[in-house]
C-alpha cells in the first residue's frame, strides 16, 4: 500500500524584531509631531513645541539605531522621509499659523504652504542625491538646512516668547516673513554642517563631553532659553559652514589640478605594453 506523506505547510520568511525597532521609532516620531498639532489646537503652545522637539530626538535615534542593528532598508528610508515631512514640515507650519498667523488669514496660510512645500522639496532632493558621487569632505555637509533644523528655526519665535515674553516676536507679518526665510534656507544650495560623520580630535573629547553636560543641565533647568540659544547658535554657524566648505572645495580643486595627468594612448606602441615602433629596416618592402 502506498504511503502518503503529509504535505508541509509553506513557511513564510519573517523579519526579526530587531529590524523593526528603527521603524517603530520613526512611527513614534510622527506620532509626536501630530500630537504637537493637537496641543496647538488646544492652545497649549509649550506642549505643542515640546512634541516637535521629541519628534526631532526620535528622528535622530531611528537612523542611528538602524545602522547599529544593521536594519537599513528602502522601506525605512521612505518611512523616515514621510515622518520628517509630517513632523517638521506640516506640524510646525500649522502650529505657527495657529499661534500667530491666523490674523493674516489667506496670507498667513500661504506662508505655511510655502514652508511645508519647501520642506517636501528638500526631502525629495536629499533622497535623490543619496547615490551621487561627491568628494569625501562633502559628506560632512548638508545641502541646505535639514528638515529638523528647519522646524527648530520655524518655532524659534515661540521659544523666545516662552522664555522672554517678547510681544514683537508674535507680530503676524514678521512671523510670516521668518517662515518664508526658513523655507528658502531648506531648499537653498547653502552648505550646512552635518555632525553625523565628523570625527572629534582626541584632545577635544573631554571639553565636548563637559559642554554636552552643561547643555543638558541647561535644558533641564531652563529648557526654552537653552533650546533657543542652541538654535540661534546653529543659525550663526551657517556662515562658518559656507566658509569652511568653500575652503575645502578650493583645496580639493587645487589638488586635482596639481595631480599628474596620465598620457593618452597614441597608437599601438602606447596601447600595447612592451610594443615598440619597428625600425625602417624591419619593415617589409612589399605586402603580399
Amino acid at each position: 500500500m502506498k504511503r502518503f506523506r503529509r504535505r508541509r505547510s509553506p513557511r513564510f520568511s519573517g523579519q526579526s524584531f530587531n529590524k523593526l525597532i528603527p521603524n517603530m521609532i520613526t512611527v513614534l516620531a510622527v506620532c509626536f509631531g501630530l500630537s504637537g498639532v493637537r496641543f496647538a489646537l488646544a492652545g497649549k503652545w509649550e506642549l505643542a513645541v515640546a512634541m516637535i522637539v521629541l519628534a526631532a530626538v526620535f528622528d535622530t535615534l531611528d537612523g542611528r539605531m538602524a545602522r547599529l542593528l544593521r536594519a537599513q532598508s528602502k522601506f525605512g528610508a521612505e518611512l523616515d522621509s514621510l515622518s520628517d515631512f509630517v513632523s517638521f514640515g506640516v506640524a510646525p507650519g500649522v502650529i505657527v499659523f495657529l499661534w500667530a498667523l491666523e490674523p493674516l488669514t489667506s496670507f498667513g496660510w500661504m506662508a505655511v504652504l510655502f514652508y511645508a512645500t519647501c520642506c517636501m522639496l528638500r526631502l525629495a532632493r536629499f533622497n535623490t542625491r543619496l547615490d551621487d558621487d561627491k568628494p569625501s569632505f562633502a559628506y560632512n555637509y548638508f545641502t541646505g538646512v535639514p528638515a529638523p533644523a528647519g522646524a527648530g528655526l520655524a518655532l524659534l519665535p515661540l521659544m523666545l516668547d516662552f522664555q522672554v515674553g517678547l510681544s514683537p516676536v508674535q507680530a503676524p507679518w514678521l512671523v510670516a516673513v521668518w517662515l518664508v526665510v526658513v523655507g528658502l534656507l531648506m531648499v537653498s544650495q547653502v552648505p550646512t554642517f552635518s555632525f553625523k560623520r565628523m570625527k572629534v580630535p582626541q584632545p577635544m573629547v573631554l571639553p565636548i563631553l563637559i559642554g554636552a553636560g552643561l547643555v543638558i543641565a541647561g535644558v533641564v533647568s531652563a529648557p526654552w532659553f537653552m533650546l533657543a540659544l542652541l538654535i540661534i547658535a546653529y543659525l550663526g554657524s551657517i556662515p562658518l559652514s559656507v566658509i569652511a566648505y568653500r575652503r575645502l572645495l578650493k583645496e580639493a580643486e587645487q589638488m586635482a589640478a596639481a595631480a599628474p595627468v596620465p598620457p593618452e594612448p597614441n597608437g599601438v606602441a602606447d596601447s600595447v605594453p612592451g610594443a615598440t615602433e619597428p625600425g625602417q629596416g624591419d619593415r617589409p618592402t612589399k605586402l603580399h
